[in-house]
C-alpha cells in the first residue's frame, strides 16, 4: 500500500514538472484598469412590519445509543 502511494507521488511531481516546463507566458503589452465616473443616485426606503421572535434556552439529556465495534481477528497462518 505504501509502495503504490509513494509511485502515485513520483507520477504527480513528474507530472507537474512536465507541465511547469511545457508551458511558456510571457506578457506582450500592460493591461490597465477602465475609467469609470458615477454620480448622484438614491438608494430605494422600505417600511417594514415583522413579528416578535422570543429565543429561550432549554437544557435537554438526549440518550445516545451504544455501539460495540468488535474488529476481526488476524488471519496470518
Amino acid at each position: 500500500m505504501r509502495i503504490g502511494a509513494v509511485i502515485a507521488a513520483i507520477i504527480a511531481v513528474v507530472v507537474i514538472g512536465f507541465g511547469i516546463y511545457m508551458i511558456d507566458i510571457d506578457q506582450t503589452e500592460e493591461g490597465s484598469m477602465p475609467e469609470v465616473s458615477v454620480e448622484g443616485g438614491n438608494l430605494p426606503e422600505f417600511d417594514a412590519e415583522v413579528g416578535d421572535v422570543d429565543v429561550t434556552e432549554e437544557e435537554v439529556t438526549v440518550t445516545v445509543p451504544e455501539i460495540e465495534v468488535t474488529p476481526p481477528e488476524d488471519d496470518n497462518n
